[in-house]
């Protein structure tokens, strides 16, 4: 017997994962294309046999403002797909003179083509069927107009409104860019999720740069969960030496030296954050001959110039990274874990709720703290 509450419960599905802003900025969205859209076809059109807006466009204005990120929003699947299925509705129309077995075969045509020029556009395939139950006589003008106008105009539109108003990454960069010359690291790689996707053998409709940032989310919020709340202000080191953008090179070095630090926060004269100097930010201004030495040549580096030009860096400004990560002290260590396992920093300096410089965390506190909270948690389940 059917079990008729599950049986509703079941056909039920998960409520679209946005929020009310969200929401109320996709309908604006996709109420403004298509007003765009249809004025604008109204003052180009031919006077075509053809309506202005092809309906499937109604479609994709969901799938373009909804789901953005997803690949079957991308450009090319976008105004591909359209355009390949209107050729193969007008094609089935012109040839096939029965309906029902043109419809077929024009739906069946717009998916082969898709899925073979890597297009597919779920709207496409209604597209394909838009010249065989227009009752007009189909022509191939029907591609240009109204469908390459209508996806032209869609998609220049889907993409000022993506990124500039809704501020999403749209278009998608390519996943695989610069897949090669990236190290091996800890975590989900993108090969992982390839090979884990294809072992599915369906289509999910989610990128693979989505993907993996919702499952190192999830695996954060566990972390969380099972490790407790140790922030960075718990694990820091406290009064780290720091210079500002005037100190000379040679008392920056020395202090390096004899604290034997790797790295040191530049500040400004209210402990903000400007920069980080590295060993590396002084030796990359050495050029060596084959039989020069390493020392003179640096002390020359390093000591300040006499005259009243030069062509090397005086300050610690000059030489400095600009670019540097920094983290609120209240910042949970999962953060950290990311940053030094996958992006290879080796110390992050910590600042306060006034964005001032109160400690540094280097990759050796990480560990050790990560060690000790494992040693506890083994401790506690040897007494219980």
């Amino acid at each position: 017997m059917i079990n008729i509450k599950q049986f509703i419960r079941s056909m039920i599905v998960e409520p679209v994962n946005l929020s009310l802003k969200g929401k109320l900025l996709a309908i604006v969205a996709g109420f403004s294309t298509i007003l765009v859209m249809a004025l604008a076809a109204q003052q180009l059109s031919l006077d075509t046999a053809y309506p202005i807006i092809v309906a499937s466009m109604g479609a994709s204005a969901v799938i373009l403002f909804i789901i953005p990120h997803s690949p079957l929003a991308q450009p090319w699947p976008f105004f591909g797909g359209q355009l390949i299925s209107a050729l193969i509705g007008v094609t089935c129309a012109h040839w096939i003179g029965d309906i029902a077995i043109a419809s077929a075969c024009a739906v069946g045509g717009s998916i082969l083509l898709m899925l073979l020029l890597r297009c597919l556009h779920p709207p496409g395939a209604a597209t394909a069927l838009a010249p065989i139950l227009s009752g007009a006589s189909a022509g191939y003008d029907f591609v240009l107009m109204p469908v390459a106008l209508n996806a032209a105009i869609m998609l220049a539109m889907a993409i000022i409104i993506n990124r500039w108003l809704l501020r999403h990454d749209y278009p998608l960069a390519s996943a695989n860019k610069d897949a090669a010359v990236k190290p091996k690291q800890a975590g989900i790689s993108d090969q992982d999720l390839k090979l884990a996707l294809e072992n599915m053998d369906m289509f999910v409709d989610v990128s693979a740069g989505d993907l993996r940032k919702l499952l190192t989310d999830a695996e954060a919020r566990s972390f969380k969960r099972f490790k407790g709340y140790i922030t960075c202000a718990d694990i820091m080191v406290r009064d780290v030496p720091a210079v500002e953008y005037g100190t000379e090179v040679e008392d920056a070095w020395n202090i390096m030296h004899k604290q034997k630090l790797k790295a040191m926060p530049v500040i400004d004269r209210a402990r903000r954050v400007i920069g980080i100097i590295t060993w590396n930010d002084f030796f990359k201004f050495i050029n060596l001959s084959a039989y020069e030495s390493f020392q003179d040549k640096f002390r020359a580096f390093i000591r300040r110039t006499p005259d009243i030009s030069t062509d090397k860096p005086e300050s610690v400004g000059h030489m400095m990274t600009t670019s540097v990560n920094v983290l609120p002290e209240s910042t949970h260590i999962v953060d950290l874990i990311s940053l030094m396992s996958t992006q290879g920093f080796r110390q992050i300096p910590i600042v306060n709720s006034e964005n001032r410089l109160v400690g540094m965390v280097y990759q050796a506190n990480l560990i050790a703290a990560l060690y000790n909270e494992q040693l506890n948690s083994q401790s506690a389940l040897a007494k219980t």
